[in-house]
């Protein structure tokens, strides 16, 4: 049985508290890179993007960050950007939910490879169900779930919602 969560115009309102703390750790930047990992964090972090540029002067960069999400120690982490463009900025990573921390702490391994001025992370749901020492900086919502439970996010126009399985 599906339960909603989240509905369209609460997600909203957490990508918009979320833009601002983002921009709020990075007046002072000119350049703030949003990486969101393939799948549901590279739509959360384009809605993300939207609103930073509504906000601040500063040039918002988006990065497009693959793994395999089953395997990542296996299949690596590659991004759309080349390391020198990310290189001494202000990085974000961004995933959709946070389940166990597997794919959040793969997608921080690889950037803390180069040199940053700041890492963070973001995430719209954070589940407590970590098994690696990842926290998210920035999360929308925290739910405490049995791990039987399914956390499903719909990235649709207009039509946004979290459900429970």
């Amino acid at each position: 049985m599906q339960q909603q969560i989240l509905t369209h115009q609460q997600i909203q309102h957490k990508i918009e508290r979320i833009a601002y703390q983002i921009y709020e750790a990075n007046v002072l930047e000119n350049e703030i890179i949003v990486a969101g990992i393939d799948g549901g964090g590279l739509l959360f972090a384009k809605k993300i993007i939207t609103v930073l540029k509504k906000i601040t002067e500063a040039e918002i960069v988006l990065c497009k960050v693959m793994m395999d999400k089953k395997d990542p120690l296996k299949s690596g982490v590659s991004t759309s950007l080349p390391e020198s463009e990310y290189e001494n900025k202000s990085l974000v990573l961004v995933d959709d939910v946070l389940n166990s921390g597997t794919t959040l702490i793969y997608g921080v391994y690889h950037f803390l490879k180069t040199p940053l001025k700041q890492l963070k992370t973001a995430v719209l749901v954070n589940r407590n169900h970590k098994k690696y020492p990842v926290k998210a900086d920035y999360k929308g919502i925290s739910l405490s779930t049995s791990l039987q439970e399914h956390v499903n996010v719909v990235f649709e126009p207009k039509n946004d919602s979290v459900y429970l399985d």
